[in-house]
């Protein structure tokens, strides 16, 4: 796999993966990885974003206190974000690009924000993520591979090996997958895991559905190798 990315167009869909320098475990605690979700959702913003502005915003609004001023504002948006995974040492995103040098400048954003914060806890200096990696989706059957691909990822954390081995005990992974909040399936199958984060209405619409989506990444688990 070539270290170069290809041209990143408007309206082009990629599948993105960010890792973290020397496969260092960046999202264990679960406070980590919500730092992580909060920050693909608040930075992908063109405009300004001041982060402990949007969590003090955030907090009120948590609190039935009502959306304030801040969490009111539209985002200018560099992307959509149709899936999101995180793994213990890496991001797997598959995102639109909606303005010029949209994909980028969101990239750069996020590992610079959430690397801000992981330095800041853990008492570390220096880069947390290498130059993230884009594949860029030619057509629906690619996308459709993707999205299964994507979300199937977090099998490895109970099951290491799976794709070489098959899977030892498949409605185990299944449940596992439909209720693990670190990715964007639950909410492809309507439990609103962290449903204002992801644009989900274009996949639903290719895959049929919930129960599509469902069937699909079902019928990946049993046998894609």
């Amino acid at each position: 796999m070539g270290n170069k990315n290809p041209p990143l167009v408007n309206d082009g869909i990629y599948h993105i993966t960010l890792r973290s320098v020397g496969d260092t475990t960046v999202f264990e605690e679960e406070k980590d990885f919500f730092r992580g979700i909060f920050s693909i959702y608040e930075l992908n913003n063109k405009n300004p974003v001041n982060i402990w502005e949007r969590r003090r915003a955030r907090a009120v609004e948590k609190k039935k206190l009502g959306p304030t001023s801040l969490t009111l504002q539209e985002r200018n948006m560099f992307v959509e974000i149709f899936v999101f995974s995180f793994m213990p040492n890496h991001l797997h995103l598959i995102l639109k690009q909606l303005k010029d040098n949209g994909i980028s400048q969101f990239m750069q954003k996020v590992g610079t924000g959430y690397a801000s914060y992981f330095n800041r806890k853990y008492n570390r200096k220096g880069h947390l993520f290498n130059k993230f990696h884009a594949v860029y989706i030619e057509d629906d059957d690619q996308l459709k591979n993707a999205f299964a691909y994507v979300h199937t990822n977090l099998i490895s954390l109970i099951e290491p090996g799976w794709k070489e081995k098959g899977i030892r005990n498949p409605e185990k992974v299944k449940k596992f997958l439909e209720n693990n909040k670190r990715h964007s399936y639950p909410d492809y199958l309507g439990k609103k895991n962290f449903p204002s984060v992801t644009e989900r209405n274009f996949l639903l619409e290719m895959l049929g559905g919930v129960k599509g989506c469902k069937a699909y990444v079902d019928n990946w688990i049993m046998y894609k190798k």
